[in-house]
């Protein structure tokens, strides 16, 4: 192991052991239990590194290399969030929470309807609801399989908790903020629950923004159950600076004829690895997991997706497509088991990406493991560079080259804007992905269009519908 990594592991057992009284002061009984255990894990696991399988073309050392501070308290003067943050999407009516450096911040910790709904704050939740909490805390992300998630098990305080019951159907989305804003590197170790009941209905939008230049390393957990004939849109929008590092490990489990739908949509970000773990353990559930992300400069993103077919007569379907500049790297692992008694399963597996140069570089390997012989099931996998024929056609209609990559990368991209169901969102995320191909995003030298030089106009007017 690293002396970067044994360093940071040291200061993390040491902190747990100064601070555990902090940590654990709403939890219940079970959960101070689990805490304790997955400290062990971690002691014992330590830090994921390029040794293990999973881990291999994702090496977080030199994130592990600095002098993290970590709170174990809310800030003790409130802060203007507004002076902050501010979001940016137009005529998002959402009902919105917000966490600021791993704490939730405002004022009514937990809002709760007539018709029974909670949202707010965990560490609220487990103080007032702890039999609630301690059902589904820990349930599916398993602090023994890898010391991250152990790690987030034993520190996690805070974070986001929304409980939908039986038969309610939200009318507006929630929309869950997650902002770090910090004078020092800052690790955050963040816990977020999700609990549907039997037939409510949900749409959630999940972002993480930072809004300066400083080091952070965020360690997340978002654990999310579907009851029987729930329905979730979820979207996860990531949008960070390029000191960050984001382990981000959601895990959604679905009863009977219950409908996900998750995004991940990554624009920015030092390094993000995002774990989809979907277990569909009842008959008719189905998932569409989709994600697109566009890298450039040396920013490394890293999907791993895990669908675990328990039932028969289920649905999963995965697509994901990727856009790389410079020496921006991916990595997407797909694994699909599909278990002996999970007859009629239809599973299927996409991911495509593009390499503008040749120094970025992609890695894909989609898998399926299947137990079951009555199913459909296909996986596929490209990675190549935009097609000269292609851009030559567009050209020979008038179009100039520089329009015609970015036509062509942002109709690559569009595949999977376009499962946006949320117009306002769509309309945003659709903005961004314009901006971040021409480069206004960023410098104009980090333009994934390499114009023949700065100050180049670029006129890119085109019809989302006709693409």
């Amino acid at each position: 192991m690293p002396n970067t990594y044994t360093s940071l592991k040291n200061k993390l057992i040491n902190a747990f052991e100064r601070h555990k009284g902090q940590i654990m002061q709403n939890d219940p009984e079970a959960l101070k239990d689990m805490r304790s255990e997955a400290m062990e894990v971690f002691h014992k696991q330590g830090f994921p590194d390029t040794q293990l399988e999973d881990w291999k073309n994702t090496d977080i050392s030199a994130a592990l290399s600095r002098d993290y501070a970590f709170l174990f308290e809310t800030e003790p003067e409130k802060m203007n969030l507004d002076k902050i943050f501010k979001c940016k999407i137009q005529d998002l009516n959402t009902d919105q929470i917000t966490l600021l450096n791993g704490w939730y911040i405002e004022d009514q910790k937990l809002k709760e309807t007539d018709d029974g709904m909670i949202m707010g704050s965990l560490a609220a939740a487990m103080d007032k609801y702890p039999g609630l909490v301690a059902s589904y805390f820990g349930k599916y992300a398993d602090p023994q399989k890898n010391g991250l998630q152990a790690l987030n098990t034993a520190f996690a305080q805070d974070g986001f908790f929304i409980y939908v019951p039986d038969n309610v159907t939200l009318d507006i989305p929630v929309q869950m903020v997650s902002i770090i804003n910090w004078n020092k590197d800052l690790l955050v170790q963040t816990r977020n629950l999700v609990i549907m009941g039997k037939n409510s209905k949900l749409t959630l939008v999940h972002c993480d923004d930072s809004t300066n230049q400083q080091a952070i390393f965020k360690n997340s957990i978002n654990e999310i159950h579907l009851g029987e004939n729930a329905t979730l849109d979820h979207y996860k929008l990531q949008n960070l600076n390029n000191q960050s590092s984001l382990i981000n490990s959601s895990y959604f489990y679905q009863e009977s004829n219950s409908k996900l739908s998750t995004n991940a949509i990554t624009l920015n970000g030092g390094l993000i690895r995002n774990h989809t773990h979907v277990t569909l353990d009842g008959e008719n559930a189905g998932a569409d997991i989709y994600g697109a992300y566009l890298m450039d400069q040396k920013q490394h993103v890293d999907n791993q997706v895990f669908v675990d077919h328990a039932r028969p007569n289920c649905y999963s379907n995965e697509l994901f497509k990727g856009i790389m500049d410079e020496e921006a790297s991916a990595v997407f692992n797909g694994h699909i088991l599909v278990r002996q008694d999970a007859q009629k399963t239809n599973a299927y597996q996409n991911n495509h990406n593009i390499l503008m140069t040749d120094t970025a570089r992609a890695n894909a390997k989609p898998f399926l493991e299947i137990y079951a012989d009555d199913v459909k099931c296909s996986h596929g996998a490209t990675i190549g560079q935009l097609d000269p024929e292609a851009i030559f056609y567009l050209r020979s209609r008038g179009i100039c080259e520089a329009n015609a990559r970015l036509l062509m990368l942002y109709a690559f991209a569009a595949e999977v804007i376009r499962k946006v169901k949320i117009e306002p969102l769509r309309e945003r995320v659709d903005e961004m992905i314009r901006q971040r191909l021409k480069g206004e995003l960023h410098i104009c030298e980090t333009c994934a269009l390499h114009c023949d030089g700065p100050g180049k106009e670029i006129i890119f007017e085109i019809d989302m519908d006709k693409v």
